[in-house]
């Protein structure tokens, strides 16, 4: 079928991409669902840095490759193999596919996926297949969802069904940065009722891991971000604290800023000051977790005698490390329930056509989490 589709033909174009047009929306050739996969009618696709890092560089990938892995959207056909979904579910999806076979997926750590990680490095589809094409030219998956377009044909292991009634650009939210940012605060750090935790860079990631800490009972609550409007909006969701770096002179005045160090350490940012400021706050016997995804030449020099002398731990956490398919519809209760309000993380929409100035405003860094609406 032919579909309108955002393709990256080249990584690190500068910006701004209103003027450089690094995506192009063009005309595409999307081959129907094989063995194991679905068709999906995508409602509405998240704007995140991870897609940014890809058009920037700081994650490369290969190209020409469609973007996009945060969505919501509805099933319009199902493959041959695929016995749990059927046309007309809502689902959304999840940027590692998981086997179900491999250790870590026995495990229960699917997120450690070993054949998702190699397909999603590959660009195809966890089959192994590519989807996307135009005339003779094979396009690449991005990360098994590659949702910036009208339709994507993806694993049913990449996608999770949802109770119908949720309003599509609130359940996009659940498939990454809800997932991520809150499974990192409930899985990977499983912080009780009374601890504390600070919270570095205040994007979709790090405002759903704020909102997590705060609803897992959290006494005290940093948030640090460059962002004034971030911060208060921090403040209104339950921080008890506010860093903006910028104000900050030395190590002495963070440790006073935040009220003292904290049990755990959230480095949401992705960026190797994010991840030092979040470890500066962590304290002795703490525990500094990263989720965000800064460019694989990235590294921190670890105070060796620290991590021994003070038991430090440093906790890595991708997809929110817990089970997705359990995971997303819990969050989605908690939220329906009141007690994890993400939609006050909902930024501006646009259209397929602006995707380029979408990103422009993400680099702004005055975005929330922004999104196309089909």
């Amino acid at each position: 079928m032919k579909i309108r589709a955002a393709v990256l033909r080249e990584m690190g174009i500068p910006g701004p991409y209103a003027q450089s047009r690094p995506i192009q929306v063009t005309d595409v050739e999307l081959d129907p669902p094989g063995f194991g996969e679905v068709l999906i009618r995508i409602k509405v696709a998240g704007l995140c840095h991870s897609d940014l890092s890809v058009i920037n560089g700081d994650r490369p990938r290969g190209v020409p490759i469609v973007l996009g892995h945060e969505s919501s959207g509805e099933v319009v056909e199902v493959g041959p193999g695929v016995g749990d979904l059927r046309a007309g579910d809502h689902v959304v999806t999840v940027f590692v596919p998981s086997c179900g076979c491999c250790f870590p997926c026995l495990e229960g750590r699917p997120a450690l996926c070993e054949p998702g990680a190699q397909a999603n490095t590959g660009g195809v589809l966890l089959g192994g297949e590519r989807r996307l094409h135009i005339g003779g030219e094979l396009l690449n998956h991005h990360i098994g969802v590659s949702c910036f377009a009208e339709y994507a044909v993806v694993s049913s292991r990449s996608c999770v069904k949802i109770r119908a009634g949720l309003n599509h650009r609130e359940a996009a939210l659940f498939g990454c940065a809800v997932l991520t940012g809150a499974g990192a605060v409930i899985n990977r750090a499983g912080i009780k009722a009374g601890d504390t935790a600070a919270i570095v860079g205040l994007g979709g990631v790090g405002l759903s891991a704020l909102l997590a800490a705060v609803a897992s009972g959290a006494k005290r609550v940093v948030a640090v971000e460059l962002s004034d409007e971030k911060l208060q909006l921090a403040r209104s969701l339950g921080a008890t604290h506010l860093i903006n770096p910028r104000r900050i002179e030395s190590d002495a005045d963070l440790l006073d800023a935040a009220g003292g160090r904290v049990d755990y350490g959230f480095d949401t940012a992705g960026g190797v000051a994010a991840f030092e400021t979040a470890y500066k706050l962590t304290r002795r016997g703490g525990s500094t977790v990263t989720s965000g995804l800064p460019n694989p030449q990235s590294s921190f020099a670890l105070p060796l005698s620290q991590m021994v002398g003070e038991e430090r731990e440093i906790r890595g956490s991708y997809l929110g490390s817990g089970v997705p398919a359990v995971d997303i519809n819990r969050y989605i209760d908690l939220y329906r329930n009141g007690q994890l309000p993400v939609d006050k993380l909902l930024g501006k929409t646009f259209t397929l056509d602006q995707i380029n100035e979408g990103f422009d405003h993400m680099v702004s860094g005055s975005n929330l989490r922004d999104c196309l609406v089909f």
